[in-house]
């Protein structure tokens, strides 16, 4: 009967001769390349990348993803390229202004009155100025003047875009036969002066709840009847690109300080 385990050596003869080495990946992995002096590589490369050219993230762990420069950019000009749309649309009477009437139709009258006309009125200039000028003293007290400054300029072209905006394109309003409704001035004080608010502020919890009182203040204007909602996206998509750079760069600096208690320096 052959032996299938084929020949094998004696107690006699161990150690006279030096175990010879498998050809294939073993071997590869065992010997590696000619002078590469690494005994886990099949090829030339370095066993790991240099400490020095790796990519770190915002809390500076070595191998994430960094982060895109030019995503705020990008983010803006869509936002603009959008808002150009939606005026062309409520200029002309397009379909999607068609759209936003029977949307209108609808919602107008809808909710309790009480609270819709309360988030309707986050955007007032007597509710959200008063908290973009607190955040505005805290940042001057915290040494951070320039942005302080660059809030109140985003504030100051609130109504120096949307009054001529409001007189160009005319248009009436969902309940009544004035015009100058596009687009909507309390959502743009709104969304500027709560997100101005939060990047003064640095704190964690400060953009979300920024976006949220935007969010509710147009959700207000659009039941109770006082803008279409296409005032409401328009100014979003007006006054985003003011506080898009800056709110990426507040979320980045809260991903680097992960221990800072919410707040940055």
């Amino acid at each position: 009967m052959r032996d299938a385990s084929g020949p094998r050596g004696t107690a006699g003869h161990a150690g006279s001769e030096p175990p010879q080495p498998r050809p294939g990946r073993a071997f590869a992995h065992t010997h590696g390349a000619s002078g590469s002096g690494s005994p886990h590589r099949s090829d030339s490369r370095p066993p790991h990348t240099p400490r020095g050219v790796r990519h770190t993230g915002p809390g500076g762990r070595p191998g994430t993803t960094p982060p895109v420069p030019g995503r705020p950019a990008l983010l803006s000009a869509a936002a603009l390229l959008l808002f150009g749309v939606i005026t062309w649309q409520v200029v002309t009477g397009g379909p999607l202004a068609r759209l936003d009437t029977r949307v209108s139709r609808a919602l107008a009258g809808r909710g309790p009155t009480p609270f819709t006309e309360l988030l309707a009125d986050l955007g007032s200039l007597q509710v959200a100025l008063p908290a973009l000028a607190a955040a505005a003293a805290y940042a001057v007290w915290r040494g951070r003047l320039g942005q302080a400054l660059y809030a109140g300029l985003a504030m100051a072209l609130v109504p120096a875009l949307v009054v001529p905006l409001k007189l160009l394109v005319d248009r009436v309003g969902p309940l009544t036969a004035d015009t100058g409704y596009y687009p909507s001035g309390h959502t743009a004080t709104a969304m500027v002066a709560y997100g101005g608010a939060a990047l003064l502020l640095r704190a964690r919890w400060a953009v979300p709840v920024a976006i949220l009182l935007t969010v509710a203040t147009g959700v207000g204007l659009v039941l109770r009847g006082y803008h279409w909602p296409l005032d409401v996206a328009g100014s979003v998509c007006l006054f985003g690109p003011l506080l898009a750079a800056p709110w990426a760069g507040a979320v980045r600096r809260g991903a680097r300080a992960p221990g800072a208690g919410g707040q940055g320096s």
